[in-house]
């Protein structure tokens, strides 16, 4: 198939998605979550569990990265050395100084951790933690200035992740939104070779990284497009992308859980939202929480909420453990966590 039918067949199920997304009946369960409230931070916007099955571990707004010790919240890992000024829950002007951790993935054959850190680029920690190492802050000659999430393929030692624009840093993401800004890449770090190599540019607000189950293909989230890519690794389409869903919302991580399923979060639910019907529910306090599951072809599986924003209001990952859904959110003092 040549790339005009490749981009036909894209935008043909593009359409197919957003009537199926719109007729399927949602579910509002999630104001049961429950809350794991986190004392003296806010914003667990990535969540990880450790290759012994220990956790969550989340990153949060002051540069520190919390481990779950079962009754309390013990500091694991931080991205800078800088850290005498960074004691307060939410301080953007700092975030540079004192890092922003984002994205989180552990190497299960290494236990290391990886962060994606807005400020600080690709970095990497032991399984001890302590302070994090950095592994990529430039490319092609420049600094990245807001790399968002990540995602690993242990058996290749690749690492995707994504730049989300190199206009904009973190704390510009409104900014950046309003903008149309389309300097977002997604990207590749060869462990071996240390080499880091763009496979897609032009995307507006690169987001979160996903990984297939049999590493055939990597997702990332294109949140003021409200739509998923698709970049093809291998088979014949290696090297092309295509939609794999357009979504009635802001899409921010994606994780795929042990059926090869995919949990994306989403900032809001509306029909094919505008940026600016997007800032005016943030003006006015009307976001909920909205978790979609998709399969591996991009099919809609569940959709799940808190249409009043009761216990759940802003949501940027969903993670599958355990019989439950870990909840995090880059703007809340407290992770949300829900029965299946």
């Amino acid at each position: 198939m040549n790339a005009s039918n490749l981009f036909l067949l894209s935008a043909t199920t593009a359409l197919a998605l957003v009537s199926e997304i719109l007729a399927f009946d949602s579910q509002n369960v999630l104001p049961k979550s429950e809350i794991m409230q986190l004392k003296g931070a806010v914003g667990p916007e990535s969540i990880a569990f450790d290759r012994n099955g220990e956790g969550p571990y989340t990153g949060v707004g002051d540069g520190r990265i919390l481990k779950w010790q079962g009754q309390y919240w013990a500091d694991y890992a931080v991205t800078s050395s800088q850290r005498k000024n960074c004691t307060r829950p939410f301080a953007p002007e700092m975030e540079h100084v004192c890092g922003r951790p984002l994205g989180l993935r552990f190497d299960t054959k290494t236990g290391d951790l990886y962060i994606a850190d807005a400020y600080l680029g690709l970095q990497v920690v032991g399984p001890k933690g302590g302070l994090a190492t950095p592994l990529v802050q430039k490319c092609q000659g420049k600094p990245l200035i807001f790399t968002n999430d990540i995602d690993i393929d242990d058996h290749d030692d690749v690492i995707y992740f994504t730049d989300t624009s190199t206009k904009y840093q973190r704390r510009q993401y409104f900014t950046s939104l309003l903008s149309g800004d389309s300097t977002g890449r997604l990207m590749k770090y060869t462990k071996s070779t240390k080499e880091v190599t763009v496979l897609l540019g032009g995307l507006a607000f690169a987001n979160g990284v996903a990984l297939s189950k049999d590493r055939s293909f990597v997702l990332v989230a294109e949140t003021s497009n409200c739509r998923i890519l698709r970049y093809w690794l291998k088979g014949p389409y290696k090297g092309k992308h295509d939609t794999f869903a357009v979504l009635p919302g802001f899409p921010d991580n994606i994780k795929i859980n042990s059926r090869g399923e995919f949990w994306v979060a989403l900032q809001s639910f509306a029909p094919l939202m505008s940026i600016s019907e997007y800032s005016g529910l943030l003006g006015g306090g009307q976001l909920h929480a909205t978790a979609m599951k998709l399969s591996e072809d991009g099919r809609v599986l569940e959709v799940l909420e808190d249409v009043e924003g009761k216990t759940l209001r802003s949501i940027s990952e969903v993670h599958e453990k355990n019989g439950k859904l870990w909840i995090g959110s880059v703007v809340m003092p407290f992770l949300g966590v829900y029965r299946l």
